[in-house]
């Protein structure tokens, strides 16, 4: 029976010297020395280095070589000479003397673009010849993470008792936040199925039905356009169902997963759960948004109750929102603010600059007693060398505004 490999690209190490192994992947470079011709040969895991034998039809063989055609060698695993071990590389210190060199399938054109090349390639011809442009590294270890993360999830959620369901994708259309992709029926003329935009009624049929905790790694279909926070086509997402919960059951259940997830995948600092909870009023109020991103260090101040304290009339009986800001702007900017919030509808922008000893400095400072100002900064949290930002208006206009911001 014909064997194409013994080992993987990667698994060649310094134990194997002395060895006779079999390698299958694509020539990825070529080198000709004249008397010698090196070629890299390329498959999912790794690369090793084969070398040919000084014959004369061995060397001219392998230098014509298109390169990426798969290929398939046999030979001696040969501990390389001193000058020629690569570090970087897994097999860097060893290569294959070749004995035997058969080509599985010969390139026959040129290619549209080099696989590994940092060059910029057009999205249209990359996807033109997606199976080439999967060969790239980049494109492979994302293939590759998306795996591990998905079994990693699904682990988590096995670990837990949730029951993975597969449910249909050839359903009927149910209203949801997106248009349908719909499937016509050869069978039922005139008659259509539709792609799930999510598993929600099969999951809650489920929950109907006894299953206790249902999950699944489900594909959603929405027919809708590209935004900033939703995916248009066709995505996957882990959804789950859980019977007899309340919210703090699933949020016990989901918030390890989602921890776990980013601190194995991600180099990144992650917040341990259980997670800040903040309430759709308090989250309206500072940061303006029902999904702030914690990381904007500009966060909405409500200083109304403060100003009915003081002198100044355009803000008394008026919403007063504000923000802070480490540093102070220079005049010009404070302009250039100020027209841009009159375009946005404001009557004026004020401001107020915190000085090094703490004191304020600013257009409306005079109209602020002198012993409400330690009562301001702790309210904003100012420090020296800060700016406060601030607006007034009735309720609604001054918290449509200060969201515009």
């Amino acid at each position: 029976m014909k064997e194409y490999r013994t080992c993987r690209c990667n698994e060649i190490s310094l134990k194997e010297v002395g060895k006779k192994v079999k390698i299958a992947g694509f020539v990825q470079t070529i080198r000709d020395f004249g008397g010698l011709v090196f070629l890299d040969i390329r498959d999912m895991y790794g690369i090793t280095q084969v070398v040919t034998s000084g014959k004369e039809e061995d060397v001219d063989f392998a230098s014509h070589i298109p390169l990426e055609s798969s290929v398939s060698v046999y030979g001696e695993v040969k501990k390389r000479d001193p000058e020629t071990i690569n570090p970087k590389l897994k097999t860097g210190f060893v290569e294959i003397r070749i004995e035997n060199l058969e080509i599985l399938g010969k390139r026959t054109k040129n290619l549209p673009f080099e696989i590994n090349s940092n060059q910029e390639v057009r999205e249209d011809l990359r996807l033109q010849y997606r199976f080439l442009d999967l060969r790239n590294d980049k494109l492979k270890n994302n293939l590759l993470l998306r795996a591990k993360v998905l079994q990693f999830l699904r682990n988590q959620m096995i670990e837990q008792g949730f029951l993975e369901v597969q449910t249909p994708i050839l359903t009927s259309s149910s209203p949801e936040g997106a248009r349908d992709y719909l499937v016509p029926s050869r069978l039922h003329a005139g008659n259509f199925y539709a792609l799930p935009q999510a598993p929600q009624q099969f999951k809650q049929l489920l929950m109907v039905s006894g299953i206790d905790k249902y999950f699944q790694i489900a594909p959603c279909f929405r027919d809708e356009d590209a935004r900033s926070d939703r995916a248009p086509g066709e995505f996957y997402q882990l959804d789950m169902e859980m019977a007899y919960a309340t919210q703090e059951d699933i949020f016990s259940a989901i918030e390890p997963v989602i921890y776990k997830t980013f601190q194995e995948f991600s180099n990144k600092k992650i917040t341990t759960y259980p997670f800040p909870r903040i309430s759709y009023q308090e989250a309206m109020l500072t940061y303006g948004t029902d999904k702030p991103d914690l990381r904007n260090p500009l966060t909405i101040i409500d200083l109304s109750q403060f100003f009915n304290q003081c002198t100044f009339k355009p803000f008394l009986g008026k919403t007063i929102r504000a923000i802070r800001i480490k540093g102070h702007l220079s005049k010009g900017f404070h302009e250039k603010l100020l027209q841009y919030a009159i375009s946005l509808g404001m009557p004026g922008l004020g401001y107020l600059e915190v000085q090094e000893d703490l004191s304020f400095k600013g257009p409306i400072d005079k109209f602020i007693p002198a012993n409400l100002k330690p009562e301001l900064l702790k309210l904003a949290n100012l420090q020296k060398e800060d700016t406060l930002f601030l607006i007034a208006d009735n309720k609604k206009r001054a918290t449509e505004l200060s969201r515009a911001n």
